[in-house]
């Protein structure tokens, strides 16, 4: 797996191979000076979940991180955001309606207050998640629900000053997983193992008592922005990761 980085090229097509994943983050919140051209994008249905949020700040957050999905994902696709059309899975999983037979491609987002990652991948499931690295809340007792007793042993035996930056190193790749498999939190937590501890390389071990689903998937780290964690989960083996940042927000 090779990592590069790169910058959004400005109303330019991206290309993407089948052996290619691209992770975009942006920084939300920041005046967008295209915000009424990002409302005019969005669906009726997504006008109306904006509207729905009380505070205007979120309400921002909202139109700016849809507006950039379609933004985002029109670059591949070679079409107007306005155009894209998407269907949901059984837990609510966004994807691209495609027609029959088309080339697809398959996406996953994820937010954090003000930071948002873009995943995009050709023929393959992936999943994204990040998180604000908060110590004002109690990530033991939540390690105890959700983390494997490998995972809490673990957990237990590293340095106080370690603990919480595992906690959510192993917390954004159990989320990532499942949001490939597009299943959510439906899943019990603590059937998916992954690697938490510091240094070492992002891996799922092993999910419930399926020897060879683990096998399935890669997953890899991502450290988007000071203070957060995110990780990556891709189906299948061989692929190149870039990162970039989409700078026109």
């Amino acid at each position: 797996m090779i990592t590069q980085c790169y910058d959004n090229p400005i109303n330019q097509t991206l290309r993407l191979n089948n052996d290619e994943v691209h992770v975009w983050y942006a920084i939300l919140d920041r005046e967008a000076p295209h915000m009424g051209a990002f409302r005019q994008t969005l669906s009726p249905g997504e006008l109306a979940r904006a509207d729905r949020f009380r505070l205007a700040e979120d309400r921002r957050r909202f139109i700016v991180g849809r507006g950039l999905l379609r933004l985002i994902l029109s670059r591949y696709l070679g079409m107007e955001p306005a155009q894209l059309r998407f269907c949901y899975g059984r837990y609510g999983k966004p994807a691209l309606a495609n027609g029959p037979g088309e080339d697809i491609i398959s996406f996953n987002l994820a937010h954090a207050e003000g930071l948002a990652l873009y995943a995009v991948v050709r023929n393959r499931q992936i999943g994204v998640d990040v998180e604000r690295m908060r110590t004002d809340f109690d990530y033991q007792e939540v390690a105890e629900r959700f983390f494997s007793w490998r995972e809490q042993g673990v957990l237990r035996a590293l340095p106080q000053r370690a603990r919480c930056e595992a906690f959510f190193a192993g917390w954004t790749r159990k989320e990532a997983y499942l949001k490939a498999r597009g299943e959510g939190l439906s899943f019990p937590l603590h059937e998916v193992e992954v690697t938490l501890a510091p240094g070492e390389p992002a891996a799922l071990l092993s999910v419930g008592r399926d020897t060879g689903e683990a096998r399935r998937w890669a997953l890899h780290e991502l450290k988007p922005h000071p203070g957060y964690a995110a990780a990556v989960a891709v189906e299948g083996r061989g692929w190149r990761l870039g990162v970039g940042r989409w700078t026109d927000v």
